[in-house]
């Protein structure tokens, strides 16, 4: 059995040559196969083509995306510069995936991959995660699309539905905003259906001032007049001079005068306190002298007595 092993299993010397020969001929043709290799050669060349034009692509897009973006950021006086960043590189940062994914599918194209397969799992994927996170899509569409609009700003004063307060951070999923007493809201992005911003445009502060009907309203409006005057220096954030527009109500023991002023976004508690204050300084100093001159009299009045005596 030994013998019979040994013969099955040494090759024959002729058969040997042969196939070392056919080996060498198969080799021969792959090598001098002029068809294949020019195939490879265009390949190659559309390979790097592909490579080339998909930077370029890129290249040109983030350039287009940095001067849209710069002009968008002169729109506004009070805008964050980082969230035309955080939009600027979200965008290019799509536009990146989205060229290298397309040159990857067109180079596996020509090695004879199959992409209709490949394709229909990235779909059937993608839609999975399409239905599991839906809030999350929902939030970082919102997002966005805050950011592109500059619908806010960090440094705002907002209220959406019943949270009012400064936005501390606006992030591609969520908005940070703090009240003035300083709880801190943090807010899903797609939760913000309607916003009310309180710093795009000039405020306008409405001061009522109750008096006493005892008191004569030309003078009263007259005294109110010559308080205001100088508030622009003294308060830079009043705009124009404030108006006294005249009696807002009136009943059996007092009518009230009502003031407006045009004054900066989001000023319009400090203009209000500061009016109320001059005018309250002003009605102590005409107290104060009223009183200084009711007691000069009384003391004319006490000499010319003493006088006849």
């Amino acid at each position: 059995m030994s013998k019979f092993w040994l013969e099955d299993t040494i090759p024959n010397p002729e058969q040997a040559v042969k196939q070392a020969v056919s080996i060498g001929d198969k080799f021969l043709d792959w090598v001098t196969n002029v068809d294949m290799w020019t195939n490879v050669l265009f390949s190659g060349i559309r390979i790097i083509i592909l490579f080339f034009v998909s930077r370029v692509i890129i290249r040109v897009v983030s350039k287009i995306i940095d001067k849209s973006l710069a002009r968008q950021e002169q729109s506004r006086m009070n805008v964050n510069p980082r969230r035309f960043a955080t939009v600027a590189e979200l965008l290019k940062n799509v536009t990146a995936v989205t060229c290298n994914f397309i040159m990857v599918l067109l180079i596996l194209s020509e090695f004879n991959f199959h992409l209709g397969p490949l394709l229909a799992g990235a779909g059937v994927l993608g839609l999975a995660i399409g239905f599991g996170a839906q809030s999350l899509v929902k939030d970082v569409i919102t997002g966005f699309f805050i950011i592109l609009e500059d619908q806010f700003a960090v440094g705002d004063v907002i209220q959406t539905g019943s949270f009012k307060g400064t936005v501390e951070m606006i992030g591609l999923r969520t908005t940070r905003i703090v009240s003035p007493t300083g709880e801190v809201y943090i807010l899903p992005n797609g939760s913000i259906a309607s916003v009310t911003n309180y710093s795009l445009s000039n405020a306008l502060a409405v001061v009522d001032l109750p008096m006493k009907n005892e008191r004569n309203l030309e003078e009263t409006v007259a005294l109110i007049k010559q308080a205001l005057t100088g508030i622009q220096q003294r308060d830079p954030n009043v705009i124009s001079v404030p108006n006294v527009l005249g009696v807002q109500s009136l009943n059996t023991s007092e009518y009230v005068i009502r003031i407006v002023a045009e004054c900066m976004p989001n000023t319009k508690g400090d203009v209000e306190r500061q009016i109320q204050a001059d005018v309250k300084q002003a009605l102590e100093y005409e107290d104060m002298m009223k009183q200084a001159q009711a007691e000069l009299a009384a003391g004319k009045e006490g000499n010319n007595e003493m006088g006849e005596g």
